[in-house]
């Protein structure tokens, strides 16, 4: 009779490089980590590959978990943030640093700069909830996750020009909600 393992004292024994406990831990979370990425980007390529990775991260030692929360979550963040990164590439990296060198020399505040202004005077979380699904999956592709048109574009399914309409949309009713 085999006796089932917690999550932690699968990851404790996969830690210590016990193959069946890591195993065990990857017929478990695999699957549903998957779908769940599956569900932030329409690449099977690119998910199936940041699955392989978080894993290997953790069978190779560089993430480790704490026990300090649930290993779902845990599992959670790790993929959604090497999703992320094989999404920008260094390229997007480059990108990103030099928008955020543009914004410290302007004088007008971004849509984002006045949608984040808006939270210590506006309900923010009111006009978030107002909003669709696709413009809220949108911001927080573009605006929350920092991913350009394209890569907002290749995460959520949808053609560039729908990302950048959409966005436009979403920032339009943030102001006029904020106002």
């Amino acid at each position: 009779m085999s006796e089932t393992r917690s999550d932690g004292e699968l990851l404790r024994h996969a830690a210590d490089g016990d193959r069946r406990a890591f195993e065990e831990l990857y017929r478990r979370y695999a699957p549903w980590l998957t779908a769940r990425l599956r569900g932030r980007c329409a690449d099977t390529g690119v998910v199936d590959d940041v699955v392989q990775e978080t894993f290997l991260a953790i069978w190779r030692g560089k993430a480790r978990y704490r026990e300090d929360g649930d290993v779902a979550g845990w599992l959670w963040r790790i993929g959604s943030r090497r999703l992320i990164d094989a999404l920008r590439g260094d390229g997007a990296r480059g990108r990103l640093r030099q928008a955020l060198a543009r914004l410290r020399h302007r004088d007008e505040a971004s849509a984002e700069e006045r949608v984040l202004a808006g939270v210590e005077h506006g309900d923010l979380a009111g006009a978030l909830v107002r909003l669709s699904p696709e413009l809220r999956a949108v911001l927080q592709a573009t605006v929350i996750d920092g991913l350009t048109t394209r890569e907002a574009a290749v995460l959520l399914g949808i053609p560039p020009g729908t990302v950048k309409t959409r966005a436009l949309r979403a920032r339009k009713q943030l102001r006029e909600a904020l106002a």
